[in-house]
């Protein structure tokens, strides 16, 4: 049996909104997943490190605070630059429309904007991992 799925979750900056990453967290541990909270106000590079120092396979930031612009893409930066650009980086919150082209340049694979259920936030990760696992046999 493959070992669980490790997520870290993030708030960057000075975003302290936590319901919605509380309600993701919850989420992803009942689905079977190994869910680790940056806690608040973390830089992208605290979060870079974090994720390269717990070996994770998935990055996740929360972001509430409209300032994804800023954070994400140097995030994604350091990410690629410490050899964890293989992390899968996902996004979740307040992203408007016109945001997203440039934040999927920057690196990020899949944005859940508000209303997005948690079951689909779950599904779009066993895919992502049944995909790479598959990828990885062939």
């Amino acid at each position: 049996m493959a070992p669980p799925l490790r997520v870290l979750l993030a708030k960057l900056g000075l975003d302290t909104h936590t319901v919605g990453v509380t309600v993701i967290a919850h989420a992803l541990r009942d689905a079977g997943m190994e869910v680790i909270f940056t806690g608040l106000k973390q830089s992208a590079a605290t979060v870079a490190a974090t994720a390269v120092q717990e070996d994770v396979d998935v990055v996740g930031v929360s972001s509430l605070s409209a300032a994804h612009m800023r954070h994400i893409p140097e995030l994604a930066r350091l990410l690629r630059e410490q050899g964890a650009g293989d992390k899968l980086l996902i996004v979740g919150g307040v992203v408007p429309e016109e945001d997203q082209a440039a934040l999927h340049e920057a690196g990020v694979a899949r944005i859940f904007t508000m209303g997005a259920s948690t079951q689909d936030i779950v599904d779009y990760l066993n895919e992502w991992r049944r995909t790479r696992d598959a990828s990885a046999q062939a």
